[in-house]
């Protein structure tokens, strides 16, 4: 497909599907903006080419937070929360300009849809899986810090409460400790005092509990029935997020 001039796309936070979506467009020589933002990144961010979009035919929005009144020739590109049900942002911008995915970025957008149960159900190697997980941890920032602060998080700070692994982690970044317990825990809550998420069975309660929060845009899903959960930075205070929300969540998920 052919795209004019006139179209732009605005990127979003970065992790590896951010970045493989940046060379699909680098590629096609097709018009975008990438600020470098992270997990939480809002269409405000973009808030000068908002005001002048009559320069533009379309602008296409890659998981951006809609912060503020969009104009009518935008377009949300996401998968996310209310759209979770549709193919991943890479697999979207993908068939927008009419390109075929290969192996590889086909297991990077099943890694952003369903994680590694995702990758796995769509043939990945062990060896597949490592490489993409490692390679989307460094594209979401995490530092060697974190991944030895992630280790130490897990051996130090984790405890079982009725079936479910709460850990106070020790870096901002969860993915160094969600990908070493893979497969070890069905119900798993990673927090630190400004943010929390849960990753496991039960994840339509809490969507249903919380949808005043989603509805809010300070809490966000994603990776079907079993995926994650999780609340934006600050929404809660730190001693709510301990004696309030984290036994909650427990209580919501005991049964699953």
């Amino acid at each position: 497909m052919q795209l004019n001039k006139k179209e732009i796309f605005l990127l979003g936070g970065h992790d590896l599907e951010m970045i493989e979506i940046k060379k699909l467009l680098y590629k096609k020589k097709i018009q975008f903006i990438d600020k470098n933002l992270s997990w939480g990144a809002k269409l405000s961010d973009y808030h000068e080419i908002i005001v002048q979009s009559y320069y533009y035919h379309l602008i296409y929005g890659i998981e951006l937070i809609s912060d503020i009144p969009a104009p009518e020739n935008y377009r949300i590109i996401d998968h996310h929360n209310q759209l979770s049900q549709l193919p991943s942002s890479l697999e979207q911008v993908a068939e927008i300009l009419g390109i075929k995915l290969n192996r590889y970025q086909k297991l990077v957008a099943a890694n952003d849809k369903g994680y590694i149960p995702e990758m796995i159900k769509n043939g990945a190697t062990t060896d597949e899986i490592e490489k993409i997980r490692r390679s989307d941890r460094k594209s979401q920032g995490v530092t060697k810090s974190d991944e030895f602060l992630g280790i130490k998080s897990i051996h130090e700070n984790c405890k079982i409460i009725n079936n479910v692994a709460v850990i106070r982690s020790l870096t901002y970044k969860f993915s160094p400790i969600t990908d070493r317990l893979f497969g070890k825990y069905n119900k798993l809550i990673i927090y630190t005092e400004k943010n929390l998420c849960y990753y496991g069975k039960g994840i339509i309660k809490l969507i249903n509990q919380f949808q005043d929060n989603v509805k809010n845009n300070n809490a966000y899903y994603g990776g079907g029935e079993n995926g994650f959960f999780g609340f934006a930075d600050f929404t809660f205070s730190a001693t709510d997020i301990q004696n309030k929300i984290i036994p909650q969540i427990i209580k919501l998920v005991e049964h699953e």
